[in-house]
């Protein structure tokens, strides 16, 4: 086995995020499912871009907001995925650096812009995402650094990626590449409708490529077309060493073998805006998995990184992981 030189290795869509607060009303007279996250094409996305309200731009992507908050926990992190040079290209690459994680992805010099996503938030902190993939479809198999996912603990890929023909070859030598090195792979399942998309090729992927396993109660049960949580629950177990299912403000449960843990959720005094707490779920448990924690801490860790993100806007931690941890005995 290579020689451990990062805690965590994501791969997925570069994306800078752009916010703006709406309602209900402006969603339904476009026909956008609220909640949802539609791909949709550079003329759509300038469209939506002009009928929004006031915005906030910051960077974003589900894995590269992971990625984001393990190192605000103190991880080292590392981050696959493409952008354009242009100046949203340039503004991704400067954030996600910033923050002291290592992106080596060439950025194209042609094709398409780098890509967004127009997050919707409506007044009770759903998020609904319109996403235009722009330069990250342009990520094949040779930006996937073999020596990198090798010195890798975990592999972490997010199932977005899966619908460019491109990504998902890149995909799939990342997770081969790092098996064969003997290290750990884990899959977010993303959306539910993505899970629509792919439904069969995640299946094989959760049975034979995958160790690990992230989703929600929908995703989760989207993927084995059950109508229960715990049916879900129960496939899922045979299908994967280690299952993550987050249930919102009902917590999450985590199951790995025989042993499973129910870990509730933090409370928090106001939802305010619900893009990436999934994303930074994810990013407080795969910190604990990385530095041995129990898997109910490691649970805790990752409610407690979701709290903080759903209290403020944006998909990017505004207070240090490390210190809030610390602040809650967990580290």
């Amino acid at each position: 086995m290579s020689e451990t030189k990062t805690d965590v290795l994501g791969i997925g869509n570069a994306i800078v995020d752009v916010l703006s607060r709406t309602d209900d009303g402006f969603l339904n007279d476009r026909g956008i499912a609220k909640g949802s996250m539609q791909l949709i094409d550079e003329d759509q996305a300038a469209s939506l871009y002009h009928d929004m309200g006031p915005a906030i731009e910051m960077s974003g992507g589900s894995a590269a907001n992971t990625i984001a908050g393990l190192a605000s926990f103190g991880a080292k992190g590392a981050f696959t995925g493409k952008v354009r040079n242009d100046q949203l290209g340039d503004v991704f690459s400067h954030d996600i650096r910033s923050i002291g994680v290592d992106f080596e992805t060439q950025a194209a010099v042609i094709g398409p812009a780098t890509a967004r996503c127009m997050v919707l938030v409506t007044p009770d902190g759903e998020r609904t995402m319109n996403t235009y993939l722009g330069a990250s479809t342009g990520l094949g198999p040779d930006d996937v650094n073999e020596d990198q996912i090798a010195s890798a603990k975990i592999t972490y890929l997010e199932g977005y990626l899966w619908d460019p023909p491109e990504a998902k070859e890149a995909f799939l030598k990342a997770a081969r590449t790092a098996r064969q090195a003997g290290r750990d792979v884990a899959l977010t399942l993303s959306d539910p409708f993505c899970v629509e998309r792919h439904r069969d090729e995640f299946l094989d992927l959760v049975r034979n490529e995958i160790g690990i396993v992230f989703a929600n109660e929908a995703e989760i049960m989207s993927l084995y077309q059950v109508q229960s949580f715990d049916d879900a629950l129960q496939a899922v177990k045979r299908d994967c060493s280690l299952a993550v299912l987050t249930r919102s403000a009902a917590g999450c449960v985590i199951a790995e073998g025989d042993e499973v843990h129910v870990v509730e959720a933090f409370k928090v005094d106001e939802v305010v805006d619900t893009t990436g707490a999934g994303d930074l779920f994810a990013a407080g448990f795969l910190f604990g998995l990385t530095q041995g924690k129990p898997l109910a801490q490691c649970g805790r860790l990752g409610a407690l990184a979701a709290s903080e993100i759903i209290s403020h806007v944006g998909a990017r931690p505004e207070a240090g992981l490390s210190a809030l941890a610390a602040s809650h005995g967990l580290m």
